[in-house]
């Protein structure tokens, strides 16, 4: 969706600027007098929670939505380009008729040139539509919109945008947007629906390209590279960041850090001046009036407190048997096109694979053939007696008309079994997962994107799987969610398969990975995402045979001494005691509560002193791993 700006002119570098805008939903308030502007160069990204409101404010920047207060005042005669989650494009036409039909100068240019090919006899107008060409240097232009089209697989210019599958059309509205070359671009989650291939060619186009980004993405490496300042929406409140997602994330544990101390000094005061308060003075000076009109400031203060609730993961994973999955030589095609070729593999326990390879080349049908949804051409397929699949799919939750968000989760039981034989009922467990009891009573239909990709979560972990496999698990989940999930899966004991475009993700918790080439090649990579990029970049290009010598080689030279299994532990301990050192945090701010009983001092003590150790062991085998990595 392109658009140019009608508005005032602000100042000559300040292209937008948000005021007081508000949206509420009938009695929910999404946001209330949010405010920020957009300066040229700036490449900025809207980070907030799920449910919070950031697609609304995309919409509303985009007219595609109006906020209940407030306004939003534009550069006049700014270009604007906006990339919305569901595209809406022109089914009639073709992909290169969807690129044309733009207000774009040098495209109209370029038609016209093509239309004067077609009609070679009108010397005259051919001359003109040649000349135009140059005129506007309008050659370049079409190698480059080629280009773009290419990289995001869009080569067949005259397919019709009504059989494109949703990806396809995500990605040709991301295109049109790229060759409309806008002063100012708006992203709705720009990396979904793209390979890692397509990912890691947009951040350099953003890297070499002078243009000027508004967007929302969880795609943590692509903020880290592409993005030089964050803006964060948080309880309602908007705080900006001049700097890359690493500067973020350490300038939002000092805010926070601060507000807290901020808390506790209000707590004080408040302590403090309620005890005036309950002597009742007598004497109503103005001097006590206004002291009386402060305490209630005061007592406000004193009594915020941020909604930091994090999502609960807990499942009882049912035990896991000697014998889990193994592949035979299974093969698999569709009419000449080879997906799988006497594909033999036997998962171990506590596998954590992830699944890497262009579209096509056989990923979904792998995860088809292992749950047994199809069956292979030839080969065995043997899944052990104890093994029970968790599937997070990319179709995600099926939603039934008028169906609620508690109705999902009843689904499973009124009760649902935890670890030692406890049990939560269907409500408790929805709250941890971050649906208060109100929302449980929400109709499904309702929920965010991400708030949905949560519900579906919850009800493939309660059933308790041994064996998960997750297919795009990160989409539309917000990063505060991505980080419970991720520090829940290196503590899995089971079995893992995962399929992402999320590199962070994968970086974090894989051992391993299945590289999908094609035409029934699958190799096996030992690393993570990152170490395979560095083992391609590095590589010469060689022969397959010669590709797994070198890649064993690889390995050998980069990580001489720890073993795979001691690899894994040194991958899992350095996220383990963020995660410990973060329990700690809010252990020790539990003490700040001036009611608890001594009796409730001592037992969070004892917790305290329970989790200092463990981070000192686990420090300590923190250092030994690494002295042995260092040799």
């Amino acid at each position: 969706m392109v658009f140019y700006a009608l508005f005032a002119e602000k100042t000559d570098l300040n292209y937008l600027t948000v005021e007081n805008i508000s949206k509420s939903y009938g009695e929910v308030t999404l946001f209330e007098n949010v405010s920020f502007s957009i300066h040229k160069d700036q490449k900025i990204a809207f980070v907030a929670k799920n449910g919070s409101g950031k697609t609304t404010i995309l919409n509303i920047l985009s007219g595609k939505d109006e906020a209940d207060t407030g306004k939003v005042v534009y550069r006049k005669g700014l270009k604007v380009s906006f990339l919305s989650q569901e595209p809406d494009l022109n089914p009639n036409l073709t992909i290169e008729e969807t690129i044309f039909d733009s207000d774009n100068t040098i495209l109209k240019v370029i038609n016209t040139y093509h239309d004067a090919l077609n009609n070679p006899e009108d010397v005259e107008v051919y001359q003109k539509a040649f000349d135009d060409m140059d005129r506007f240097n309008a050659w370049d232009f079409e190698t480059q919109y080629k280009q773009i089209l290419f990289k995001l697989k869009l080569e067949d210019l005259n397919q019709k945008v009504s059989l494109l599958s949703g990806g396809q059309k995500k990605r040709l509205a991301l295109a049109n947007a790229l060759i409309n070359k806008p002063d100012l671009l708006i992203l709705d989650e720009p990396t979904n629906h793209l390979d890692l291939e397509m990912i890691e060619w947009l951040e350099l186009f953003f890297a070499k390209e002078n243009i000027t980004l508004f967007m929302i993405t969880h795609d943590r490496y692509f903020l880290e590279r592409v993005c030089n300042e964050i803006i964060e929406l948080d309880q309602g409140v908007i705080y900006g960041y001049k700097g890359n997602y690493s500067y973020y994330l350490d300038k939002k544990d000092a805010r926070i850090e601060r507000e807290a101390v901020e808390l506790n000094k209000s707590k004080q005061l408040y302590k403090k001046e309620l005890d005036w308060m309950r002597r009742q003075p007598k004497a109503r000076t103005t001097k006590s009036k206004s002291r009386i009109d402060d305490f209630f400031e005061i007592k406000q203060k004193a009594h915020q407190r941020r909604k930091d609730h994090v999502v609960q993961l807990e499942i009882n994973m049912e035990r896991l048997g000697s014998k889990i999955l193994e592949l035979h030589k299974v093969s698999k095609a569709f009419d000449d096109k080879i997906m799988l070729n006497k594909f033999e593999y036997v998962f171990q326990k506590g596998e954590r694979i992830g699944i890497i390879g262009k579209n096509g080349t056989g990923k979904s049908t792998f995860l088809n053939l292992i749950t047994n949804s199809i069956q292979p051409d030839s080969g065995k397929i043997i899944l052990g007696e104890t093994v029970k699949f968790g599937y997070y799919t990319q179709k995600g939750i099926h939603v039934k008309p008028d169906q609620k968000v508690i109705d999902v989760v009843r689904e499973f039981g009124d009760y649902i079994p935890l670890k030692k034989g406890r049990q939560i009922s269907a409500q408790q467990l929805l709250e941890r997962f971050l649906f208060d009891r109100k929302k449980q009573y929400d109709f499904v239909e309702k929920l965010s994107g991400g708030e949905r990709k949560r519900l579906y979560l919850c009800t493939v972990l309660i059933q308790n799987p041994n064996f998960l496999i997750l297919d795009e698990p990160t989409n539309d989940l917000d990063i505060v969610t991505l980080n419970v999930l991720e520090n829940f899966l290196l503590d899995f004991p089971g079995c893992l398969i995962v399929v992402t475009h999320d590199r962070y993700f994968m970086d974090k918790i894989v051992d391993h990975l299945f590289v999908f080439r094609g035409q029934g090649i699958i190799d096996d990579f030992p690393g993570n995402y990152s170490d395979f990029r560095a083992y391609e970049d590095s590589a010469p290009k060689t022969s397959n045979t010669e590709k797994k010598t070198e890649k064993k080689q690889w390995k050998k030279d980069n990580n001489t001494t720890l073993s795979y299994n001691e690899q894994k532990e040194l991958k899992n301990i350095e996220s383990k005691i963020k995660s410990l050192e973060f329990d700690k945090k809010e252990l020790e701010a539990k003490f700040n509560d001036e009611t608890l009983s001594t009796e409730k001092i001592n037992e969070l003590s004892t917790e305290l002193q329970q989790i200092i150790e463990t981070i000192e062991e686990k420090e300590m085998r923190w250092m030994e791993l690494l002295e042995k990595l260092e040799g």
